[in-house]
């Protein structure tokens, strides 16, 4: 039995178009449903991602942010976007907006019911769709089928092909042999994730914020030095994603396509991945951490994403193939898409940097998802093994195995773990997105219940039998431990609000 062959054809069966459109068809279904929040409350979106703090139990909302960030920001904003320009025209930029957009209701939702059943084992809060599969769907075989997936993904194949790019860009940029990259890498690596959550939250708030900005800033200096081909560029990006551009005609339906894949590969939203650092964050209510997930995906997208695509367009430093042979454009002879486009439209600009400058970008935002792939394999294991009294052994053996995995897919990479993650990260989507569909009506009543709160004039605070939702027994202790003045409040006004309502009767 050919293996590569059988892993090629699964992963591709999981990753076909029936996937993204599922992804994009809960995305307008959760936006319709929760009357856009993207828009409506993009002010609490930012409000709620700069306050709160952390707790004994619980990362701080910017934190889980972070955390969620970096595995939503990775190679796939550098290389994906320019795989996108390459199949499908600039016009897929425009549809990778349009994601984007819509993807923040699967956001919110899965982000908010990570935080309605997100559980605390270990003394840390413990959240994702394993947890509200069990709990909100009790559906236990889905809830495990999903935790397996999510540590053959982001435990043992995931670490491998990030640590693989790291390498690949700093010998390609500095010349050093990938053994010396792959040690460095799996010692800080080791470094960081053997500190838990906290620590992992600790440095995904200083490197994330630092990565994103950096990358945003040299885009911008490119834009303003290219300030003339800016109209063009949009006009070029808009023409092409409504097929008003004769020249683009042949990759219309691929710009629709590619737009789309590349905008759900990147920015995760329904996949269940960002949900799992949403559960880990100390807040007064779940909607504050859906909100603030729902911003992670701006951030990667219209964002990080569109830095990537401003820099190729307004340079011109972009091939694109034709469907029949041959290319539509060709800007770069010789040039495989790839970072090669970014670094060749840098290089335009400031002769000589764009390699160097790829090189570094690819390691933040590697490594960052390294960290996050290690959060998400570790929240699965103490899923899976939430009842056993060696959790501590499991948890440490298992992260040793990640350390060992980034080391070895840094000195050596193949085709059959590339699958294999594509397989382990195709199976979490269709099983989250499925899941986060029959669990709509929780996952609106968050926001709802958020919303009547918030206009009571009191800070919102989650009690579930309020709204009707059980098997969340830990916001008990957590309102009574965090919130219990809040919670005071806010029934004295229900109260009185009640009163009220029947006095005017």
């Amino acid at each position: 039995m050919n293996w590569l062959e059988l892993s090629s054809q699964v992963a591709g069966m999981l990753w076909s178009k029936p996937l993204v459109f599922l992804c994009l068809g809960a995305g307008i279904y959760f936006s319709i449903l929760t009357r856009f929040p993207q828009i409506r409350l993009i002010k609490d979106m930012t409000r709620h991602l700069i306050g709160g703090k952390s707790s004994e139990s619980g990362v701080s909302p910017f934190q889980g942010f972070a955390m969620a960030l970096g595995g939503r920001v990775g190679t796939g904003n550098i290389a994906g976007v320019a795989t996108a320009i390459f199949y499908g025209g600039p016009g897929a930029i425009f549809w990778m907006w349009t994601i984007a957009f819509l993807g923040a209701g699967s956001a919110y939702i899965e982000s908010a019911l990570a935080q309605v059943w997100k559980a605390e084992i270990g003394g840390d809060y413990r959240g994702g769709p394993a947890y509200y599969i069990e709990k909100g769907l009790k559906n236990k075989a889905f809830a495990v089928i999903f935790a397996l997936s999510a540590v053959l993904a982001c435990g043992f194949t995931g670490p491998g092909v990030q640590a693989f790019n790291i390498a690949d860009s700093a010998k390609n940029a500095f010349g050093i042999a990938p053994l010396y990259t792959g040690l460095f890498v799996s010692i800080l690596y080791a470094i960081v994730i053997f500190g838990g959550v906290k620590r992992i939250g600790r440095f995904a708030e200083i490197a994330v914020p630092f990565m994103a900005i950096s990358y945003i800033l040299v885009a911008l200096a490119i834009i303003l030095i290219n300030f003339r081909m800016i109209p063009e560029m949009f006009w070029l990006i808009i023409s092409s994603a409504f097929n008003l551009n004769a020249v683009f005609g042949a990759v219309f339906g691929m710009a629709i396509m590619m737009g789309v894949k590349r905008g759900v590969y990147s920015n995760e939203a329904g996949q269940g991945t960002g949900a799992q650092a949403a559960g880990a964050a100390e807040v007064s209510h779940p909607a504050k951490q859906g909100l603030v997930q729902a911003f992670s995906v701006y951030i990667d997208t219209l964002f990080v994403c569109s830095a990537t695509a401003f820099i190729i367009l307004s340079t011109g430093a972009y091939n694109v193939a034709n469907p029949s042979g041959g290319f539509l454009i060709e800007n770069l002879p010789d040039v495989t898409v790839g970072p090669t486009f970014t670094q060749a439209a840098i290089d335009s600009i400031f002769p000589g940097f764009g390699g160097p400058f790829i090189a570094v970008a690819l390691f933040f935002f590697a490594f960052t998802t390294l960290l996050a792939f290690a959060y998400y394999a570790d929240s699965n294991i103490a899923y899976l093994a939430k009842n056993s009294k060696n959790l501590k052994w499991i948890e440490n053996i298992v992260k040793w195995m990640i350390v060992v995995m980034a080391f070895y897919g840094a000195v050596r990479t193949s085709d059959f773990a590339w699958n294999l993650a594509d397989i382990g990260v195709g199976l979490m989507a269709w099983i989250n997105i499925i899941a986060i569909l029959c669990l709509t009506k929780p996952g609106l009543a968050t926001l709802k219940d958020y919303e009547a709160q918030k206009k009571l004039g009191v800070d919102p605070v989650f009690i579930p039998e309020r709204i009707g939702i059980d098997n969340a027994e830990l916001w008990h202790s957590i309102v009574e431990r965090n919130y219990k003045e809040q919670a005071v409040m806010l029934e004295k006004e229900t109260q009185y609000k009640q009163i009220k309502t029947n006095i005017n009767r």
